[in-house]
């Protein structure tokens, strides 16, 4: 066993002793174990005891376990899973505090059988992820643990990862978790799981973090042609910012107002995106994917477009008469939707048509209430005592529909005078005879004349 003592008094702050324990390849589970004290009379710390284990003679990293005050003598063991063929290097350090003491290193061993006080790593694998992916690493040990021990994932020249989740099968055999989330390229490197106990510290093997970026078109597709319901584009995505290779293209697009969204896998250059909406912008975008978990780029960039409008489905239904008047009628008909329109343009007018002095007269007026849930138009000016023939045409740019024709009659009215010098008397002994004609506008049945 190797033996180091280290009297910090006229030191300075700073200052480091190294004991360097020699290579080591591990064919099997072994431990190494070791005693140690730190103390001054003062009960202020005399310096820091690193232990660092180096890897093929790699970088140092960072310490796998420290201490600054114990004032007995303490055992401790360190379960390194560095497996043959790589080799490693045990490394104690003392940093002096700049008080007096002793810091001293003790009977260390290699033991040919497992630590007993902390677990063992079993071989930790790589791990390849895409960008902006979560990096687990798989820590498995043998051994058992509890809520006292630290566990944590030590990089080389990058940062440290945090516990994720810890599943304990028996008192035996546990797995660790650790999530290098949202890896990016800055986190590309070497880790090992490590876990500190109250009797130690456990290593295991570096295994690499490889980050690849997914690749992303740099450009938007390209509109062939437009139609109501489908768009022809071109996918326009050779050109890549990431890595490769592409096994998979899909065409993503959306409405750009509200949030429906669909995705298609696409397998040739040119595509027809089909079972679209009339008259609405969509944004298309291409996703390109590589291979392994998350290995889908984000969305390239967008091309906007919108499809024609369609022919109405078909006309306004359940023409209704509200309320007849002498001069006016009131119609209603069942509320409908772009559904119904297929198109975010379009005007409903009302045609009407009647008999007047002998001639048809045909009119039309646009009406307004076509976003109501109770829609309504009221037509004026009409002649009493008359057949109406109404119909409501619905217009798009695209095309027409009519409702059905509704004949309504409007209401008598209050017939006009009659006519002063058609008024004729014959005159005899004991009574008068008067005739006359019929008012020039009877505006309905005349069912009494009073003298």
């Amino acid at each position: 066993g190797s033996f180091m003592l280290v009297n910090t008094s006229g030191r300075f702050a700073g200052q480091k002793a190294h004991l360097l324990m020699p290579h080591l390849k591990e064919n099997d589970t072994h431990c190494i174990d070791f005693h140690y004290y730190v103390s001054s009379k003062s009960g202020a710390s005399p310096g820091t005891l690193n232990v660092y284990v180096k890897v093929n003679d790699g970088p140092i990293g960072n310490p796998v376990w420290n201490t600054s005050i114990t004032a007995t003598w303490n055992r401790a063991e360190l379960a390194i899973s560095t497996f043959w063929p790589n080799f490693y290097q045990v490394v104690f350090e003392v940093v002096t505090s700049g008080h007096s003491g002793y810091v001293a290193i003790d009977e260390v061993k290699v033991l040919g059988h497992p630590c007993t006080k902390t677990p063992h790593f079993l071989r930790l694998q790589s791990v390849e992820v895409n960008a902006g992916q979560f990096a687990t690493f798989q820590c498995t040990a043998n051994g058992g643990t509890d809520s006292a021990d630290r566990l944590w994932l030590q990089g080389i020249y990058v940062r440290d990862a945090p516990l994720k989740d810890i599943k304990v099968f028996n008192a035996r055999r546990f797995v660790a978790l650790f999530s290098v989330v949202n890896a990016t390229k800055r986190d590309a490197g070497n880790y090992r799981c490590m876990i500190r106990t109250e009797g130690g510290v456990g290593v295991s093997n570096y295994a690499e973090l490889i980050v690849k970026e997914p690749p992303v078109p740099i450009a938007p597709p390209q509109l062939s042609s437009v139609g109501a319901t489908y768009l022809w584009i071109q996918l326009n995505a050779n050109s890549i910012n990431g890595d490769g290779p592409i096994i998979q293209r899909e065409v993503e697009y959306r409405t750009s107002s509200g949030s429906w969204y669909d995705l298609q896998p696409v397998d040739s250059t040119s595509y027809k995106i089909g079972h679209l909406d009339p008259d609405t912008e969509y944004e298309i975008s291409v996703l390109l994917t590589r291979p392994g978990e998350g290995g889908t780029g984000s969305p390239g960039p967008a091309l906007k477009t919108r499809t024609k409008c369609a022919d109405p489905m078909r006309g306004p239904r359940r023409l209704e008469v509200v309320e007849i008047k002498s001069r006016q009628i009131t119609i209603c008909w069942e509320p409908f939707g772009y559904n119904v329109t297929r198109c975010h343009r379009y005007n409903l007018t009302v045609h009407y048509r009647y008999q007047a002095g002998g001639q048809e007269q045909v009119r039309e007026e646009v009406s307004w209430d076509t976003e109501s849930s109770h829609p309504q138009h009221t037509i004026t000016n009409l002649s009493p005592y008359t057949n109406v023939s109404i119909k409501l045409v619905l217009m798009n740019p695209e095309g027409r529909k009519e409702s059905q024709e509704l004949v309504v009659q409007t209401d008598e009215d209050v017939p006009s005078a009659v006519p002063l010098e058609s008024i004729q008397g014959s005159t005899f002994e004991e009574k008068i005879f008067l005739q006359w004609r019929e008012p020039a506008q009877t505006y309905g049945v005349i069912t009494l004349y009073e003298v």
